[in-house]
């Protein structure tokens, strides 16, 4: 009889024990476990400025990790470098009741190369702990101290890491000698309690209670939406090199003085041979193309990450004799190579990626993680060559460098700028076709598709493909199309236009449905959306149409002898703030049907309150692109 008792009084101690320990998952706040993969019990970094010089930085992380895509949300590693050293580095577990089950010395911490892949020189490296959990949740003490020669870089505060993550409490300290002005750039502090605290030599932030969020459909980027705080010096060091970023044009200047100037002189064979390449030419803008194409004959892209290299370009003989760079090595090469012909360019800082990512226009500081060049043209703009492209048509950037702002490197300094859009009508898809329908329900389809502006990309590439990814492409691409048959297809790129053609021949033995004397046709063979937006009680955060386009159809369809349309649909319009869609259905001859359909997508940032709407539209776009009409005997 006293066994059951012994165990009831062992568990309450254990219980009791548990919530005394401050790593016990058991405390933790219901409010922030919803929607948490992970929970941040504490994130509080302490930056100390010694002098232009040099920083040190310390970290400690408390993370208790509820499942296991909460892992993702753990980072067990410092990198290092001739320039980056770590002082010490540990971590310590602790199971669900706050006991401690294991600790690691930085001995423990597995060292590798900082590689991307295509790295062939970098002295960048890194120590990561491989942790493995026996069960979930576990909570994560990490703890760092590095120390850091490169002022160029200071440590940001992104006390919200990622979707799935809650932060019971997150702060940095930054600790700064008086003859130093630290920058500091706050972003998306709307609709957050963030506090701020400031006395001479010392900026404090911090948040509580942050509440795990889920990411929404058509959501702006991560880093436009939560808070971020950045931190720059106007007087810095980069591997040594001292450098200057009072104003953007001062900023540039540097750049150009420190990093570029020297870096551009070629053999004198090379400078015979493309002004020989050129010689022919009218315009700087011919000229640069001729030296865009042999750059992509010449030369491949690597990544070279060396001391002050990270941001200084390899020399252009080396590049011309190695036949390989990085993006600023293979941007300078053409640089120096329009320079022998008489044409300025220039090297562009940017952020590269599929999001449409801005530098920070009104914070100096070193930004950016790629490398263009940009050409003045006729029109008093500048057009935009990506050097690491061996496959790119001249002056196209696609989604990869387009539409945001960069900062141009000038002798006379550094120049804000924003790079070229496709969007709207600048990106079309226009696409023609006919299509049979046999009596027994089989079709054949001819289609001719053309692609332009971001649209090209979308395409482009697919010549390389093999017969077996062709075929899965275009099978998941028209997926309402039952055993489509790939019979023929032909592309036709035409860089000079930038303008991607796809020429193609289908079948499918039952496009048809049939359902006794009557037969189903969906009459949008080739272009459909079936995207609906997910619908939210309550949106937290407006929505962007990242890139607008225009999208065309024109089809005819060629009915089965013997057979008619039952009853043919209105024409429909859609006319929103978002975009237009139409669609037209006109019997050309009692067997000929012609389907004409235009979908205009506009790019823009819109209010929360606006989504319901704009999800109604995709509903409808979705619902009228798999409009039917039944077939019968005539």
């Amino acid at each position: 009889m006293y066994k059951p008792i012994l165990f009831a009084l062992l568990v309450i101690c254990q219980l009791v024990q548990a919530q005394e320990t401050p790593y016990s998952s058991l405390t933790l706040p219901e409010i922030l476990k919803e929607n948490a993969n992970a929970i941040v019990r504490e994130r509080d970094y302490e930056v100390k400025i010694l002098s232009q010089k040099a920083f040190t930085l310390k970290k400690r992380e408390v993370v208790t990790v509820l499942n296991e895509k909460g892992m993702r949300n753990l980072d067990l590693s410092e990198n290092y470098s001739p320039s980056l050293k770590i002082n010490s580095l540990s971590v310590i577990v602790y199971n669900a009741t706050g006991n401690e089950i294991k600790k690691y010395r930085q001995s423990d911490f597995k060292d590798h190369s900082v590689s991307d892949g295509f790295s062939i020189a970098t002295d960048d490296r890194i120590l990561y702990l491989d942790y493995t959990p026996t069960g979930y949740p576990f909570t994560i003490v990490f703890e760092s101290e590095v120390k850091s020669t490169n002022t160029a870089f200071l440590q940001p505060w992104v006390p919200i890491g990622s979707y799935y993550e809650s932060v019971q409490k997150a702060r940095i300290h930054y600790f700064y000698p008086d003859d130093l002005k630290v920058k500091v750039k706050e972003i998306n502090f709307e609709g957050h309690t963030i506090l701020k605290e400031e006395s001479a030599g010392k900026i404090v932030y911090s948040i509580e209670n942050f509440k795990a969020e889920k990411p929404e459909d058509y959501s702006p980027p991560f880093y436009d939406i939560f808070p971020m705080v950045r931190f720059a010096l106007d007087k810095f060091n980069l591997e040594g090199v001292e450098g200057n970023a009072n104003t953007w044009p001062s900023y540039g200047s540097w750049y150009y003085n420190a990093l570029l100037t020297g870096t551009d002189e070629l053999p004198d064979a090379t400078v015979v041979k493309v002004q020989s390449l050129v010689k022919d030419t009218k315009t700087n803008i011919e000229k640069a193309q001729k030296i865009y194409e042999y750059v992509q004959n010449k030369t491949r892209y690597v990544s070279i990450q060396l001391g002050v290299g990270g941001w200084k370009p390899m020399l252009a003989k080396d590049v011309d004799r190695l036949g390989y760079g990085d993006c600023k090595a293979l941007s300078n090469y053409t640089r120096a190579l329009l320079k022998a012909v008489g044409v300025e360019s220039y090297c562009t800082i940017i952020y590269a990626g599929n999001d449409t990512r801005d530098l920070t226009t009104d914070f100096v500081a070193m930004q950016g993680n790629h490398m263009i060049l940009a050409l003045p043209d006729e029109k008093g703009g500048y057009l935009f060559m990506e050097c690491t492209s061996q496959s790119n048509p001249f002056g196209y950037q696609g989604s990869f460098t387009d539409d945001r702002y960069a900062l141009l490197i000038k002798p006379q300094g550094g120049e804000i700028v924003k790079t070229n859009d496709y969007n709207n009508h600048k990106s079309k898809q226009i696409t023609t076709g006919i299509v049979t329908i046999a009596e027994d329900g089989s079709m054949k389809g001819v289609m001719m598709r053309k692609s332009t502006g971001f649209q090209y990309s979308n395409s482009e590439g697919i010549e390389l493909k093999s017969k077996k990814d062709v075929n899965e492409k275009y099978k998941e691409e028209m997926s309402w199309i039952n055993n489509m048959i790939i019979e023929n297809y032909k592309f036709v790129n035409d860089k000079k236009a930038v303008e991607f053609t796809e020429e193609l021949v289908i079948s499918s033995p039952d496009y048809v449905k049939k359902s006794g004397q009557y037969q189903t046709l969906e009459v949008n063979v080739f272009n459909q959306t079936h995207t609906i937006p997910t619908r939210y009680r309550n949106r937290k955060y407006p929505f962007e149409i990242a890139r607008g386009f225009y999208d065309e159809d024109s089809i005819i369809i060629e009915l089965p002898k013997g057979y008619k349309i039952e009853t043919l649909p209105d024409s429909t319009t859609l006319l929103d703030k978002f975009g237009e869609y139409r669609l037209n259905l006109m019997m050309l001859s009692p067997e000929k049907l012609e389907v004409k359909r235009s979908f205009f997508m506009k790019k823009g940032l819109f209010e929360k309150t606006d989504y319901e709407s704009f999800r109604k539209f995709r509903e409808q776009v979705a619902r009228l692109d798999s409009t039917k009409v039944v077939l019968i005997k005539a």
